[in-house]
């Protein structure tokens, strides 16, 4: 790893609900299914190709513990990440946490708000997670950031589910998510020099 890859900024990105749509039922949000219902937003690609521009390295994190229930294909979960990385191609890597979750008696370290997927990618990707941002819909992804040491942007998709901790950046889209990265990464970079 050259020295200039070292300590750079990431944002951190939840799939569902941040890059692809849910499936929204009684106002609490679902994974897709399959391939066919995994539908990416549009704006997703030019966001994050905004992102990158702006020297990001971009890793989605995302816990899919239907594949640990035996509900969820491995297969499909890849298939759906071929398709992602296809209509994103900014993104430097995808985390998945596969565990079914400590309910299910499969604990373990990476599924959020626990923060290892988070803390494994800014390791082999040369993160300052001071400098990071994650973005998120629910508040496992906020209680995310902050176990990380990594700034909370909350994407407020009225879902009937509270958050625990208070996000610093609640925005209503993706679009709006961007801006606020961009304008404060640019106010933070400024008040260092």
């Amino acid at each position: 790893m050259g020295e200039h890859e070292v300590n750079r900024p990431a944002v951190f990105l939840d799939r569902d609900g941040v890059l692809n749509r849910t499936l929204v039922r009684d106002a609490l949000p679902f994974p897709p299914a399959t391939v066919e219902e995994f539908e990416i937003y549009p704006d997703a690609g030019e966001g994050c190709a905004r992102l990158k521009d702006a020297g990001f390295v971009l890793i989605v994190i995302t816990n899919q513990p239907d594949v640990g229930r035996g509900t969820q294909s491995r297969k499909t979960v890849e298939a759906m990440h071929a398709k992602l990385r296809a209509a994103v191609p900014a993104l430097d890597a995808i985390e998945v946490c596969y565990h079914a979750g400590s309910n299910n008696g499969d604990p373990c370290d990476c599924r959020k708000p626990k923060p290892g997927m988070v803390l494994r990618a800014a390791a082999s990707h040369g993160v300052d997670l001071k400098r990071s941002f994650v973005i998120g819909d629910r508040w496992r992804d906020v209680d995310c950031a902050h176990a990380a040491g990594c700034r909370a942007v909350f994407i407020d998709r009225g879902y009937r589910e509270p958050l625990r901790e208070k996000p610093e950046f609640t925005v209503a889209t993706f679009r709006e998510a961007i801006a606020v990265i961009l304008e404060n990464q640019l106010s933070q970079s400024a008040t260092q020099r």
